[in-house]
């Protein structure tokens, strides 16, 4: 496979006040909109072969402001965020209050409506297989890198299936908004080339 970008979308409301942001649709805010603006020279020095990016519209603004056109993105219905069902738009610090030893990325989360029941890590991790086969299949038919934009909880579980770790080994790549990162190989492995990059400010 080569080099694999993954860009996590700009600031939102909720993200700045820490809450769960799984399936609710919600708008980057205007300094969002700056860190996605910020990564188009970062973006535009690699030649882009391929890009997916996730249906809710934080994931697909941010593409459109890096830079990538509409004819080469691709909805990926898997690159959604963690379905956080019971703990949607709730903090950790509220969760916490009732279940104090609470972990994402082991405990996974309370049952939520049926419209968004909530997933486990291993969930989220079957999400992140089907994505990375499909850049894969597109490394197959382009010489160019493959971008992916999408969500902070699910791009660091697909970093951990990258790398052949299991999907609680996300908690180990903590990822900002509006930053970018690069999955590659060194002596045919699986490696972080970059993490967590942002422009110069």
């Amino acid at each position: 496979m080569g080099d694999l970008f993954l860009v996590r979308h700009g600031e939102t409301e909720w993200s700045r006040s820490g809450r769960h942001t799984g399936l609710t649709d919600v708008p980057l805010t205007e300094h969002g909109r700056e860190q996605a603006r910020s990564l188009v020279p970062l973006i535009r020095s690699h030649r882009i072969g391929a890009a997916f990016v996730s249906p809710f519209q934080r994931a697909r603004e941010t593409a459109e402001l890096i830079g990538l056109q509409s004819d080469e993105l691709r909805v990926d219905p898997d690159l959604h965020e963690w379905d956080y069902g019971g703990y949607e738009g709730i903090t950790t610090v509220e969760i916490h209050r009732s279940r104090p030893d609470w972990f994402l990325f082991t405990d996974g989360v309370d049952p939520g409506p049926p419209e968004h029941p909530g997933e486990t890590p291993e969930q989220v991790g079957e999400r992140a297989d089907r994505v990375l086969a499909r850049a894969e299949a597109a490394f197959a038919n382009t010489e160019g890198c493959v971008v992916l934009v999408a969500h902070g909880h699910f791009l660091r579980v697909l970093t951990a299936r990258y790398l052949g770790l299991p999907p609680s080994d996300g908690a180990l790549f903590q990822l900002g908004t509006g930053t970018l990162c690069r999955l590659g190989t060194e002596h045919a492995r699986p490696v972080i080339a970059a993490w967590n990059v942002r422009p110069p400010s």
